[in-house]
């Protein structure tokens, strides 16, 4: 990638701060072009999801970016008319991986025109951004790439909400190798009181499926800044573990939640996981 690249894409943010959801898409569409990672949407029994793909050896493993809530509220009690990520902080994390099969889900609604996929509701993104048919379609899209791919396993990595679609999809596979997560929303029971905001009725809870998942390798990475998910929201998760030596919490002492990520994870991506 060229020094004017970065350069187009630092002006695009720019253009991202001020403008709306076609800034937001070109954006995206910008970042995945500098890492040679295709756009197109894989449909599901309800939704059209947006995916952003690199598939380049068969028989290697799938590692599957899940996005974060993206623009899920302008307020507290607003919600935003299209979710689209202002800064898709999950897409520029799967952007610098290096590794051959890579593909970047998108939640359900970002990215896609909402007269182009009539199951788009705001609850989508707010209360029921977590609910079980939002969970089964994420686990189509990674059902379609890995058969695409040819891979033997997949690799699930999440940030923000998109941590807690990470364990709750793994928690329907008997294929996932291992899981990843920054500054993952992994106990939303906890995240809600925590912010004295309505429950996410409709929605699963990620910590609820902890124990089922307590041998698979898994490395969490919590912002020691973080406001959003702070540290503390991951103690229901780690307990419902059962503390398993598998998986491992690490906190980045300067991070925000959406800060510092992926400079940390160029660090931390490549990382030998907890041995089970």
């Amino acid at each position: 990638m060229g020094l004017g690249a970065p350069i187009a894409l630092l002006a695009l943010l720019a253009l991202v701060a001020c403008g709306g959801v076609e800034s937001r898409r070109s954006l995206a569409d910008a970042l995945a072009a500098s890492a040679g990672l295709h756009k197109e949407t894989v449909p599901t029994d309800l939704f059209l999801i947006t995916v952003y793909a690199r598939l380049g050896q068969p028989g290697q493993p799938l590692t599957v970016y899940f996005e974060g809530d993206g623009l899920a509220w302008i307020s507290r009690t607003r919600p935003a008319p299209d979710p689209t990520p202002t800064d898709p902080i999950g897409l520029r994390l799967a952007a610098q991986d290096p590794a051959p099969n890579v593909v970047y889900v998108a939640r359900p609604c970002q990215y896609t025109p909402p007269d182009a996929d009539p199951a788009c509701r705001v609850a989508y993104w707010t209360k029921r951004r977590f609910a079980p048919e939002v969970v089964a379609s994420m686990n189509q899209v990674v059902d379609a790439m890995r058969r695409r791919a040819g891979s033997p396993s997949v690799r699930l990595v999440g940030y923000s909400g998109g941590g807690g679609i990470a364990v709750l999809v793994a928690a329907r596979r008997d294929d996932v190798g291992d899981i990843r997560t920054i500054a993952g929303n992994l106990d939303t029971d906890a995240f809600v009181a925590y912010h004295e905001v309505s429950r996410m009725t409709g929605s699963l809870n990620p910590v609820s499926v902890a124990a089922r998942l307590a041998m698979v390798p898994q490395l969490h990475l919590v912002g020691g800044a973080d406001e959003i998910v702070p540290l503390q929201l991951a103690e229901g998760y780690r307990r419902a573990s059962a503390a398993s030596r598998c998986v491992r919490f690490v906190e980045i002492p300067d991070a925000t939640h959406d800060s510092h990520w992926p400079r940390a994870w160029r660090r931390w991506r490549d990382a030998p996981m907890p041995v089970c």
